[in-house]
C-alpha cells in the first residue's frame, strides 16, 4: 500500500516560523514534523510515499530527497497553486495507482501505529477519528459499529485526525482544480461506504505556536 503525506499548507498561524520554512519542515523536538511521519510510515511497512507541496515546496524536496535516508521512496506532486485536500489528492492519483492508499496530514503529530491502516478496505474510505480537541469541540463525524456518519455537533461526535485510507474511486467524477475532501467523504458516508476507528494515543494538530509547544512537551515526556 502506498501512502501520501499532505504537505501543501502555508501554515499562516505559525508565522513567523513559516515565512521562510514550509510548515512540514518546522522542527519540534529538534526534528522536522514530516520526518516523524516518514519514519513511522517506514516502520509500518509503507515504502512508497507521495508528497504534495506548494508553499516553499522545493525546500521539502531538497531536504527529503528521494527518501532513501528514511528507508522509503518518495515521489512529489508539486502544486503551482494550492489545490486544497481533495484537489491535491486528485492530482496525485496518477502517482498513487489504482489501489487504496493511506493519507496523512503533514501538519499533525501523533504516536498512532500506521500499521493498523494496512487492512483490507471494505468501502471507499476508512477514517481515523480522535476525541474532539479544545479548538474543535463540535467535532466532525460520528462513529458507530465501525461505520462513520456525518455527525451532528455535540458530545457524540469525533474529529477527523487527518489520517485515512482512501480508494481512488472516491474521486470518480472529479475534475482537476481546487476542491475539498469533506464533501466526497460525506457523500460516501451517506452510501454506507466509510468505516472508521478511534485513535488511542497522542494526537496534536500542530496549527499554532501553543500546540507546537504541546508537542514539544509530549516528546520531552516520552524521552
Amino acid at each position: 500500500m502506498k501512502a501520501m503525506i499532505l504537505a501543501a499548507g502555508k501554515g499562516e498561524r505559525l508565522r513567523p516560523l513559516t515565512l521562510h520554512t514550509p510548515k512540514p519542515l518546522v522542527r519540534v523536538g529538534g526534528v522536522p514534523l514530516i520526518e516523524y511521519h516518514l519514519r513511522a510510515l517506514a516502520a509500518a511497512g509503507f515504502t512508497d510515499i507521495v508528497i504534495n507541496h506548494a508553499w516553499l515546496g522545493q525546500q521539502i524536496e531538497d531536504h527529503l530527497g528521494d527518501g532513501s535516508q528514511f528507508g522509503v521512496s518518495i515521489q512529489y506532486s508539486p502544486e503551482g497553486e494550492p489545490l486544497e485536500t481533495g484537489g491535491g489528492i486528485f492530482q496525485a492519483l496518477a502517482l498513487l495507482g489504482d489501489e487504496p492508499f493511506a493519507v496523512v496530514n503533514g501538519d499533525i503529530w501523533t504516536d498512532y501505529e500506521f500499521a493498523a491502516l494496512r487492512q483490507p478496505l471494505t468501502g471507499l474510505a476508512h477514517l481515523v477519528l480522535v476525541d474532539n480537541p479544545a479548538h474543535h469541540t463540535s467535532g466532525d463525524f460520528s462513529l458507530s459499529g465501525g461505520q462513520v456518519q456525518d455527525g451532528m455537533s455535540g458530545a457524540d461526535t469525533l474529529t477527523y485526525s487527518g489520517i485515512a485510507v482512501l480508494h481512488p474511486d472516491l474521486f470518480r467524477g472529479c475534475t482537476a482544480g481546487a476542491f475539498k475532501l469533506a464533501p466526497l467523504l460525506r457523500n460516501a458516508m451517506a452510501a454506507g461506504q466509510v468505516t472508521g476507528e478511534r485513535l488511542q494515543g497522542h494526537w496534536v494538530d500542530v496549527g499554532t505556536h501553543e500546540r507546537l509547544a504541546e508537542v514539544e512537551s509530549l516528546i520531552k515526556d516520552a524521552r
